[in-house]
């Protein structure tokens, strides 16, 4: 396969119909150079999905409450209902799967979300959390600090926002930390700026422009009493969340005298779920991208046989000399195949370097756009490249194997004599 004389002679071949050698070897690049595309384009839209989900913690799942959809214990159907303080603790007591539990009030359901400070005005999603809902969804504090759990206990008065709220209510040159911000007739002072690690919400809304303030504040300042409007938990190391989903919907049924088989009275979102779902997504569209990709590159392969087949042709006087003289059928095999995969592999890896080039190109737009475009880093891993070289090997090989055949079955007197 190292023969100078061969490879020269495989050169030669080619270089007499360059026309043909092009638009041959042209159907070869262009099925690479899609599969490499495709799968660099779905790699994208996976890092652009994950990225804003992997910061969120995957063993998570959180819980509403919605009307009674069965009547239950003297209680008629389409009762509205809340959580309580009590539900808290209990849980933690009795629902030994929970790593994390974190209650949630949403302000606009009585606390509105109007915020004012000075002559500036917003309107920004307003929530009470604990503490540990920054275990579950991810933020990293720009300036300041986050709420903690003095902030709980002590009930401060004492806000986390987001760098819309910044915007909107300071300066450009002001420092917002230490400031006071008048949410709904009281004042918050400002603790934390705080950017989000990832894109899910909960509770709605864009997350830049949230402020968040101390759970147990919320309740007091704006007289919500012992309700919650929502838990966040997340399960213990071993632990499918999903399991816990279920048990703590039971639970929470027996103590709110919920029938166990209303199946409306509380809603929930499971992430883990979620994640197996994006998961088999991406899965698919891998697969989707190599079927595609590998069913344009076998039409292309096979143009290559094709050709070689008219190429026999022209040459079988040649074939049938070189037989006469003592050429075996290996010798006359491995030539065709030779060059076969030569410009088999030739055009793939044409199509292989350009398409990484078109990738990294684009991947460079899209840094430049920052966070707001949806994918990232179009990519394509060495063990992607190099299965489409050994696909590409394999396919030269196959493409020259038929006309090899069809070569060497010739008598070399019967070739001697062909008129082409």
């Amino acid at each position: 396969m190292f023969d100078l004389d061969l490879w020269t002679e495989i050169i030669s071949a080619l270089k007499k119909n360059r026309l043909r050698s092009f638009m041959t070897a042209f159907g070869v690049f262009w099925g690479i150079f899609m599969l490499i595309i495709m799968s660099g384009a779905g790699r994208a839209l996976e890092n652009g999905v994950m990225d804003g989900v992997r910061a969120f913690a995957s063993n998570s799942a959180f819980f509403w409450t919605e009307r009674t959809s069965v009547p239950y214990k003297g209680f008629q159907r389409g009762r509205g209902w809340n959580y309580e303080n009590t539900d808290i603790q209990y849980l933690r007591d009795n629902v030994k799967e929970i790593a994390s539990l974190s209650p949630r009030l949403f302000g606009n359901r009585q606390v509105g979300n109007n915020t004012f400070r000075g002559e500036r005005f917003g309107a920004f999603n307003v929530f009470g959390d604990h503490p540990d809902y920054f275990k579950i969804d991810q933020w990293t504090p720009i300036k300041g600090r986050l709420i903690n759990e003095i902030d709980m206990i002590q009930e401060r008065k004492v806000c986390n926002i987001g760098e819309r709220v910044v915007e909107v209510m300071f300066g450009k040159d002001e420092d917002p930390i230490g400031q006071y911000l008048k949410i709904t007739g009281v004042y918050f002072q400002v603790v934390g700026v705080i950017h989000p690690e990832t894109r899910i919400n909960i509770g709605g809304g864009k997350k830049e422009e949230t402020i968040i303030i101390p759970f147990s504040t919320m309740q007091t300042a704006y007289n919500y009493g012992n309700v919650v409007h929502f838990f966040s938990v997340t399960s213990q190391k071993g632990y499918k969340v999903s399991d816990l989903e279920e048990k703590i919907k039971m639970i929470l049924k027996e103590r709110h005298k919920i029938a166990p088989d209303d199946l409306q009275a509380i809603g929930s979102f499971n992430i883990e779920k979620e994640f197996v779902k994006f998961s088999s997504l991406f899965l698919g569209i891998q697969v989707l991208t190599w079927i595609v990709g590998i069913g344009t590159l076998l039409a292309g392969v096979i143009g290559v046989s094709n050709i070689m087949l008219v190429i026999i042709k022209e040459r079988t006087q040649e074939i049938g000399i070189q037989r006469a003289i003592g050429a075996t059928p290996a010798t006359v095999i491995k030539h065709i195949v030779a060059e076969s995969v030569f410009l088999t592999v030739m055009a793939g890896y044409i199509g292989l370097s350009l398409g990484v080039g078109v990738l990294e190109i684009l991947n460079r737009i899209l840094q430049s756009a920052g966070d707001k475009v949806f994918f990232r880093n179009p990519e394509v891993n060495l063990t992607m490249a190099l299965s489409a070289l050994g696909v590409l090997v394999i396919a030269g090989i196959i493409a020259g194997l038929i006309p090899a055949k069809r070569a060497v079955s010739i008598k070399p007197i019967d070739a001697i004599r062909d008129e082409g």
